[in-house]
């Protein structure tokens, strides 16, 4: 079944849990789909996934176009989102509005995710939305913002910043998004963020109460060498692949298996 924004709403509203993933390429995006996830990201997290950069601050605005039209082509029924990636929609509600239209007019993508929830950003989201483009909101931790924080440290731990993070969310919401990601958040902070709005939380690292839950999918699987903490492995890919091509090899030179 094809999911849209309603059916997200839906499942918030019945109490049913959304699964989300990351992809950044169309074999593992279709693998993720026949699987049946709800939601597939094309995260800029794939800057470090894919290309090797050490943040997803130098991810540029085509090499996100180029990932998500390849997912795009492995994805039939997940609602599919493609983050919007450093100085792509900071700049200017027009520089946001026309880079998010240019990734929906060449990729196919269903909306686009902006970090941040502060007045200059809500404006911004409110244009997008007004332009007809569906927005997923990003608070909490915000990797684009990684060198401003010092570091991928949890946020919303003191009273102020949780009482802000809500305003945000709220100002985010009455923007119109269709969704709110949580990261990195004390778990009791997304629980009241989550009961607040109307729109679906997913979490990262923001505990269980969220309408959701999002991971890369590379963390998952056990691709990765360095996986936050809180991010749940099903899985050690890494050393099958591994063992898999040392077979391989040894069957190539002759070796015993």
């Amino acid at each position: 079944m094809a999911r849209t924004v309603h059916t997200l709403q839906q499942y918030k509203q019945q109490g049913r849990k959304i699964v989300a993933v990351t992809a950044w390429d169309y074999l593992l995006a279709q693998i993720l789909d026949q699987a049946g996830v709800d939601v597939i990201l094309v995260g800029d997290s794939l800057g470090m996934v894919a290309l090797g950069y050490e943040t997803t601050v130098p991810v540029t605005l085509p090499e996100m176009i180029h990932h998500a039209k390849a997912v795009r082509r492995g994805v039939k029924d997940a609602f599919l989102v493609c983050d919007l990636p450093f100085l792509s929609y900071q700049v200017s509600p027009e520089a946001a509005l026309y880079h998010a239209g240019q990734v929906l007019k060449q990729t196919g993508v269903q909306g686009v995710k902006l970090e941040g929830g502060y007045p200059q950003m809500v404006t911004t989201v409110q244009r997008l939305v007004t332009a007809g483009i569906p927005v997923m909101g990003h608070l909490g931790l915000l990797p684009q913002s990684v060198h401003r924080l010092g570091g991928y440290r949890q946020q919303g731990r003191t009273p102020a910043e949780a009482d802000r993070l809500l305003e945000q969310a709220l100002a985010l919401e009455a923007a119109g998004i269709f969704a709110l990601l949580l990261e990195h958040i004390p778990a009791q902070v997304a629980a009241t963020i989550t009961r607040k709005v109307q729109v679906p939380t997913i979490g990262i690292g923001a505990g269980p109460d969220c309408d959701g839950q999002i991971v890369v999918t590379a963390d998952l699987l056990g691709l990765t060498t360095h996986p936050p903490p809180f991010a749940p492995r099903t899985a050690d890919l890494r050393t099958a692949i591994t063992q898999a091509v040392q077979t391989y090899s040894r069957w190539v030179r002759g070796d015993p298996l």
